[in-house]
């Protein structure tokens, strides 16, 4: 007899939506528009079934958080504020930048009126110029592409209550960080950190002399999922449709795409995914994901179709 051993939780999405109790829709189909991806058609019903359970979820974990935080200052006889961090990983074009602005969203309009905060580790990425000079342009994404020392600065300054924490900037128009650019993180609450990189560990970074990790600072960690071939087609579906739109712009690093027929650009983008994107995910990316708090499995049209929460 097979014993079925799971850290999980599997909620199908009926009964994960279930999990809402009332709480109210605070945003409007305009707004959700506003907050999807290019390849993502974000549909109100969602939102109300898997966004909102998971906007009380937190927020019954934040409350939990701040009675721990004021247990400790009692005991130091200070008072500290100690921002609370979610972070959310998973694959390219899986939709975490999506997860991760509606969560900003939903968490900002809870009744306490918190500071939601949003950052992606593509601003802890290495310059072009320095990841030329390394030799490793085509590993864009791997974990020797990030700044490390310099996220897990940002994090602990962040974990220690620190004021006006400075976060770099990319630009997915340009390809590359912006220079002399950054924006202030100044006292929020809650600090959403989103990125493929947001769960790795001792396996990612082996050569890494100080044995802490950007996961070490996160509170609550969400993993968006889905089949590898769901995956593939969306990357594909989503390097299209950046062909007829921002790689037309002259200023634009894939410029030179723009002017390829579309069966050479779905050459590219296949090519692309196949070498660079699918490789980190099996080496780098999914084996992290049995570290997250809870898992989002997508289906057809990035629709959660289950939901695992970790027990």
């Amino acid at each position: 007899m097979s014993i079925n051993i799971s850290p999980y939780m599997k909620f199908e999405r009926p009964e994960w939506a279930m999990l809402r109790d009332s709480v109210p829709m605070t945003l409007t189909q305009d707004e959700l528009a506003s907050l999807q991806g290019i390849n993502e058609n974000l549909s109100l019903d969602e939102v109300i079934d898997i966004y909102l359970p998971l906007s009380r979820l937190i927020n019954y974990y934040i409350s939990a958080n701040i009675s721990r935080q004021l247990v400790l200052s009692k005991f130091l006889g200070k008072s500290q504020k100690t921002p609370y961090i979610i972070g959310i990983a998973g694959s390219v074009a899986v939709g975490k930048s999506t997860t991760a602005r509606v969560m900003q969203a939903l968490l900002t309009r809870w009744p306490e009126h918190r500071k939601v905060a949003l950052v992606t580790t593509d601003g802890f990425l290495y310059p072009n110029k320095v990841l030329q000079e390394r030799g490793i342009m085509n590993k864009k994404g791997f974990p020797q592409s990030y700044d490390t020392k310099k996220l897990l600065q940002f994090v602990s300054d962040i974990k220690s209550g620190k004021p006006k924490v400075l976060a770099p900037v990319y630009s997915h128009l340009e390809y590359d960080i912006i220079p002399d650019e950054s924006i202030v993180i100044d006292n929020p609450d809650i600090v959403i950190l989103e990125g493929l990189n947001v769960l790795q560990g001792t396996v990612n970074y082996s050569q890494q002399e100080n044995r802490v990790f950007v996961s070490d600072y996160v509170d609550f960690s969400i993993y968006v999922d889905a089949d590898i071939d769901l995956l593939h087609h969306w990357y594909v579906n989503r390097f299209l449709k950046f062909r007829a739109g921002a790689f037309s712009d002259p200023t634009s690093y894939f410029h030179n795409y723009s002017k390829l027929s579309e069966d050479e650009a779905m050459k590219v983008a296949n090519t692309i995914w196949k070498e660079i994107n699918e490789r980190n995910l099996m080496e780098n990316v999914l084996p992290t994901r049995e570290r997250a708090n809870l898992i989002l499995s997508k289906g057809e049209e990035h629709r959660v179709n289950c939901v695992y929460l970790r027990k």
